[in-house]
């Protein structure tokens, strides 16, 4: 399947805006996901690519030959469709899947296994999956069936043949790199600008819509984060991000992979005792997360654990000045606040702690609190009129929207919610903020009615569907906005003027339906208000809404 994408382009022009700071062009191996790790494969096979937290641990050679083996077998079972599923948390035997599939030719699709059976057999019908890779205990600690033939990774070991192993081992040693796509399909059926993954984002109507990223557009993302960061020659990636979380698809499997980095795995980012243990173990010298778990390790861990650690690069939610503190203070590092979307594969900006050429002969130190950080080269920022789409001056508040190559293709088989965000190469994020006379992003507000709840995206829209399902009211009486939070970022918080029963009557009904935990509000976060308030074209006032929220006692 080849799609043309609007930024397929490694540098981008403009338009007027301001030319952003160069990427250097993606190197001539990277034709496609599996093509850049190969290459770390042959020229590091002995270098360690991955470890988890139950032991595993791989050499980049052993990895192409477990990955090389997997797909032999998946082949016997998988049909001709192009989408394969997979319910897998990030760990080793995931990362083999997906690079197994990669290599078949298969376009993996990562379903979100902590949200409900609904969403994920929304994702399956949306790409027509008929075949799914999991694992009965992951199948028996989510309590869900998937609308889908079932591939168990453990009743593979028992179907390995000798052949296979024997095939592998040619294939994965011994064979001409000019020669593989003879034996790896995926290697002469994907190049740069076809479709490498699908990843589901929460539905504002309660069905999730799928992002399409090429392969240029992950590779190229990788190509920016390094070229933006500059990792070191041995870095150690902590890989805590479910591989259904864009952040967790690109930095935490394909920026070590394709970079030829360690990466180790563990499923569960709270679980601060084991994080703590792996990175001392493992000298962890770059944690991608967010500012939520972070100040979880500070509190549960000790700082020595992290004493190799260099890199902390947060997102999903707000970076406030004290946690910045406490981090700096406690860890002796500057935390790396940065911005991105899954429809941006996901990195846009991102500070880094070092000193930056922004290019005739200004340099400044990359890490300027309360920012986001300087757009990643070949990235384009501009900001428009959320009324009048029309562009506006540098400096001045506005949507945010973004050019470069790693803009997504579209969303799946949505050409008209693709149109709504997507016009000539940019996309229209949705959020608020400028970009100061220094090149640096600051996020001012979120117009795109999604909270940010624990680093997932929990759709405003689809907690009031389900609020008037569960009561019977329609959409004048109830209404939802976000508030701050410590602890996860943000909270729902439910405006309504007459529900007909009571906020913990509706709280039961929404447990009772199956309704996902990150979309049920507290009971005392319903606030009973006079009127919802509307714009004077009749929809929701987004901003007025907040206010709202924010100076109403709470019932």
């Amino acid at each position: 399947m080849t799609v043309t994408s609007a930024a397929a382009a490694d540098s981008v022009d403009i338009e007027g805006h301001g030319v952003p700071r160069p990427l250097s062009p993606l190197p001539s191996e990277w034709r496609s996901l599996s093509h850049a790790f190969i290459k770390q494969a042959r020229l590091h096979p002995s270098r360690i690519a991955m470890r988890d937290s139950t032991g595993v641990k791989l050499t980049y050679g052993e990895t192409f030959l477990r990955a090389a083996v997997l797909s032999r077998v998946l082949a016997r079972d998988l049909g001709s469709e192009d989408y394969v599923g997979l319910i897998l948390p990030p760990m080793v035997p995931s990362a083999v899947a997906n690079l197994a599939l990669g290599l078949l030719g298969k376009i993996p699709v990562n379903l979100n296994f902590t949200t409900n059976q609904a969403m994920i057999d929304s994702a399956i019908e949306q790409c027509g999956i008929r075949q799914v890779v999991t694992s009965a205990r992951v199948l028996d600690k989510c309590q869900m069936q998937p609308k889908a033939e079932l591939i168990l990774l453990e009743d593979v070991p028992p179907r390995v043949k000798l052949a296979d192993k024997l095939w592998g081992a040619a294939v994965s040693r011994f064979a001409p790199e000019s020669t593989l796509g003879k034996f790896l399909p995926g290697l002469t059926r994907r190049g740069l600008d076809d479709l490498a993954t699908v990843i589901f984002t929460s539905g504002s109507t309660g069905e999730p819509k799928g992002v399409m990223l090429s392969h240029r557009n992950i590779l190229s993302n990788v190509h920016q984060i390094e070229e933006q960061i500059h990792l070191h020659e041995n870095e150690v990636i902590l890989g805590i991000l479910p591989f259904f979380h864009s952040f967790g698809f690109t930095v935490g499997l394909w920026t070590p992979l394709a970079l030829g980095k360690s990466v180790v795995y563990h499923f569960n980012p709270l679980d601060a005792r084991t994080i703590g243990k792996l990175c001392e173990d493992h000298d962890v010298t770059l944690i991608a997360g967010t500012p939520s778990f972070t100040r979880f390790y500070l509190k549960n861990c000790r700082p020595e654990q992290f004493r190799a650690l260099t890199h902390l690069l947060l997102g999903a939610e707000k970076l406030k000045p004290e946690t910045y503190r406490d981090i700096n203070e406690t860890l002796k590092i500057e935390p790396m606040e940065g911005y991105g979307t899954t429809e941006l594969s996901p990195v846009v900006a991102v500070n880094i702690p070092a000193e930056m050429d922004l290019g005739a002969g200004r340099t400044i130190h990359g890490n300027r609190p309360g920012t986001v950080g300087v757009p990643v080269p070949g990235t384009s920022v501009k900001t428009i009129c959320p009324d009048t789409g029309a562009d506006l001056p540098k400096g001045a508040v506005g949507m945010i929207c973004v050019k470069g190559p790693q803009v997504m293709l579209g969303y799946l088989n949505k050409p008209e919610a693709t149109a709504k965000v997507l016009r000539d190469g940019w996309y229209s994020t949705g959020d608020l903020g400028f970009v100061d006379p220094d090149g640096f992003l600051k996020i001012t507000d979120r117009l795109s009615r999604f909270s940010k709840i624990a680093g997932e995206m929990v759709p405003h829209v689809g907690v009031e569907s389900a609020i008037m399902e569960a009561t019977g009211v329609d959409e004048h009486h109830v209404a939802v906005t976000s508030l701050p939070d410590p602890k996860h970022g943000e909270r729902i918080c439910v405006l309504y003027t007459d529900l007909g029963v009571a906020p913990d009557e509706v709280h039961r009904r929404l447990m009772a339906a199956g309704v996902p935990r990150l979309w049920i509000p507290s009971v005392r976060d319903f606030v009973r208000v006079d009127e919802i308030p509307i714009t004077g074209t009749g929809k929701i006032d987004l901003r007025s809404l907040r206010d709202l929220a924010q100076k109403q006692p709470v019932a």
